[in-house]
C-alpha cells in the first residue's frame, strides 16, 4: 500500500458510472417492478452502498476509508439501458475513486443477477470514473463529447 501517513486529510469526491444493456422487455419489467427477485433498482442501490463500505476488502492495496456519504442513482437513456451513477464522499488522506467504481460495478452485477432468468444476453458496459475532486492531483472531469479526460489542478 502507498504510505499516506504524512498527508493531511482533505474533502474528496469521486463519481463513477456504468451502463447495463438488455432487451426492452427486461427494462420494462424492471421499471414496473415485477421481477421475481424483487425491486431490482432498490436492491442494486443497497448492494452498491454495501460495496462502497467493503472496497478495501475487495481491492488488495486499497486503503480502508470511513466514508462520509454515498449516493447511487439510475436513469434510462433509451428503451434498453440502465445508466448507473455513484457519487462517494470522504474526508481522508486518499481518494474514493475505487469506492465509486466498485459501487457502479456491484450495482450492474446485481441488476444482471436479478434479471438473468429472463435475459441472459444483458451486457455490462462502460464502467468508468467520471469525476474526481480533491487531493494533490486536483480535479478530473471526463469530457462527454470525446470521452477523453480533462485533468485540472485545484
Amino acid at each position: 500500500m502507498v504510505d499516506v501517513g504524512s498527508k493531511e486529510p482533505t474533502n474528496r469526491v469521486a463519481r463513477a458510472s456504468a451502463l447495463v444493456r438488455m432487451q426492452p422487455a427486461t427494462l420494462r419489467r424492471i421499471q414496473d417492478r415485477v421481477m421475481s427477485k424483487g425491486d431490482v433498482l432498490e436492491v442494486a442501490r443497497l448492494a452498491a452502498i454495501m460495496a462502497v463500505k467493503r472496497t478495501a476488502d475487495l481491492i488488495p492495496l486499497c486503503h480502508p476509508l470511513s466514508v462520509d456519504g454515498a449516493d447511487v442513482s439510475f436513469e434510462f437513456p433509451d428503451k434498453q439501458s440502465v445508466a448507473i451513477e455513484a457519487k462517494v464522499r470522504v474526508t481522508a488522506k486518499t481518494g474514493v475513486e475505487m469506492e465509486a467504481l466498485v459501487a457502479v460495478s456491484t450495482a450492474a452485477l446485481t441488476i444482471y443477477d436479478m434479471c438473468k432468468s429472463v435475459d441472459r444476453g444483458m451486457t455490462i458496459e462502460r464502467i468508468r470514473l467520471e469525476e474526481k475532486v480533491g487531493g494533490k492531483s486536483g480535479h478530473f472531469v471526463r469530457e462527454e463529447e470525446t470521452g477523453e479526460s480533462n485533468n485540472q489542478s485545484s
